[in-house]
């Protein structure tokens, strides 16, 4: 029985467990927004509030318990992030750090709040792997977006997921579909040939008609 076992494990060790949080909340406050499944949500919006109240008392203590629990990574946004700065070999040398970016932008809207800093929105999609539900994780105080806006390129995944799946539903009709296509050109062809048999066989009563005409003017 799990009486006053708090939290979710979500299938993962302590460890694990606290480095995905760790990188969820990085991603959470580089991009304002994340899309993730509804369990991982849930779990993650404690952990985030947590910090978020650490950081809007700014003192030294508060911030070094930050730094503890998510590290002070630089944040990127893009490969093209013009506040990035790289080597030569690619490598990133400088930036903007995420503990920076969360005491002195991300908690100070949030001085009038107590709490309920971030919000969950369910989506309509779902994942292609599992199936499992998806959802928004973000953060308070965009209230005039009237849809989540989830940022990241377009995947064709799903498009090539929909295509095999048409191409499987052809497949099991079999021969139905395969008769119907062919008759289908022969029934036009049918069509197109018909109009030009008309004037044929007008043409030739024309001249059945003119010849026995001639006919009936010798006889008399």
């Amino acid at each position: 029985m799990r009486h006053r076992v708090h939290g979710r494990k979500l299938g993962r060790h302590t460890n694990h467990r606290k480095a995905m949080w760790r990188n969820m909340a990085i991603a959470l406050f580089t991009h304002n927004q994340i899309t993730t499944t509804i369990p991982k949500a849930k779990s993650l919006k404690p952990f985030v509030e947590k910090l978020i109240s650490a950081a809007k008392k700014g003192d030294l203590a508060s911030r070094r318990r930050v730094i503890k629990m998510i590290g002070d990574q630089i944040m990127v946004k893009s490969e093209d992030d013009p506040g990035i700065t790289r080597n030569k070999y690619g490598e990133i040398v400088s930036g903007p750090r995420v503990v920076k970016t969360l005491f002195d932008e991300i908690a100070p809207k949030y001085a009038d709040r107590t709490g309920g800093y971030t919000r969950i929105i369910k989506l309509t999609k779902h994942r292609i792997g599992d199936g499992t539900s998806l959802c928004v994780l973000q953060l308070v105080g965009d209230e005039d977006m009237s849809a989540p806006q989830v940022s990241g390129q377009y995947s064709r995944r799903r498009d090539k997921a929909n295509k095999r799946m048409e191409f499987a539903a052809a497949k099991r009709k079999g021969g139905s579909e395969t008769a119907t296509a062919v008759a289908e050109p022969v029934a036009e062809v049918a069509e197109e040939a018909a109009p030009e048999a008309a004037p044929e066989a007008t043409t030739e009563d024309q001249s059945a008609a003119e010849g026995g005409e001639a006919t009936e003017e010798k006889s008399e």
